[in-house]
């Protein structure tokens, strides 16, 4: 299975926002294959289970941070706000807003 960057960008973000409401295992098998760019063999082994287990496990957890999204979109917020930062950066402005904006990215 291989994965594209801008899927594994998204699958990035929708774990940011929503990863607590996955189950553990989830979370692991996750952030193995996308943080951690292990391969569905290595996650398989480390985990005794077969190659289609960590499969199947990655496509419903995938698509339940979809699902989340769908309904909360906080990854769609949380772009367009930093697309907002983005637009106040390239202005001249004072030190007092540029604090701002970066309270503002850390949020």
């Amino acid at each position: 299975m291989t994965v594209d960057l801008e899927k594994t960008q998204r699958v990035n973000l929708l774990m940011d926002c929503y990863e607590d409401l996955l189950t553990d295992k989830q979370r692991q098998y996750l952030s193995l294959y996308y943080e951690e760019d292990l391969s569905l063999s290595e996650i398989a082994d480390d985990f005794h289970v077969s190659r289609n287990a960590v499969y199947d496990q990655l496509k419903r957890a995938v698509k339940s941070l979809e699902e989340y999204e769908a309904k909360l979109h906080l990854m769609e917020k949380h772009l367009q706000r930093m697309a907002l930062i983005e637009k106040i950066e390239n202005q001249q402005i004072g030190s007092e807003l540029q604090d701002y904006l970066e309270m503002l990215k850390k949020i």
